[in-house]
């Protein structure tokens, strides 16, 4: 049986060396540096619930992407059922020159309009997560995540901004 210290060490490790997969799906959620921090507090707290009991029936990054997910999602329509105004800075922080930079941001502005399921799969996809791995994280088949994958890539390509 393993010590308390181990576990801890052990989690404090996954942590380490998951912190950018973990940071890239809230990220996903939301731009706002102190939401984003707080979604990752949140994941933090859920794999630490899960640490224990996880059975390695997947991949660790697997099991990380499907909790990372279902927090932010979770807190993602948390925040939706509450009627909050964002506080808004008339600098653009993220003002792009380049023509690239405006692309990715325009990609990114159209993914966010997105539900937060379809959201999720585009998020794996762009991860170059392979389409099994994709249904393994979200619960659907391999021929599913090919099938909304599709759909999703034509939906961004309609959107307006």
């Amino acid at each position: 049986m393993e010590k308390k210290g181990e576990k801890e060490a052990a989690f404090i490790q996954l942590l380490h060396d998951y912190r950018t997969t973990i940071y890239t799906v809230c990220f996903m959620f939301s731009k706002d540096k102190e939401e984003v921090e707080d979604m990752y507090q949140e994941v933090s707290i859920n794999l630490w619930k899960g640490f224990g009991s996880f059975e390695h029936r997947s991949e660790l990054k697997t099991w990380i992407y499907k909790v990372s997910l279902n927090t932010c999602i979770s807190f993602d329509r948390k925040k939706r059922q509450r009627n909050t105004v964002p506080l808004t800075i008339d600098i653009d922080l993220y003002e792009e020159k380049d023509q690239e930079s405006k692309q990715i941001k325009m990609l990114y502005n159209r993914i966010n309009k997105l539900e937060p399921f379809d959201r999720a799969i585009i998020l794996l996809w762009l991860e170059n997560l392979p389409y099994d791995e994709i249904g393994a994280i979200v619960g659907i088949s391999t021929k599913n995540v090919s099938v909304k994958l599709s759909r999703i890539r034509e939906q961004l390509k309609n959107m307006h901004e």
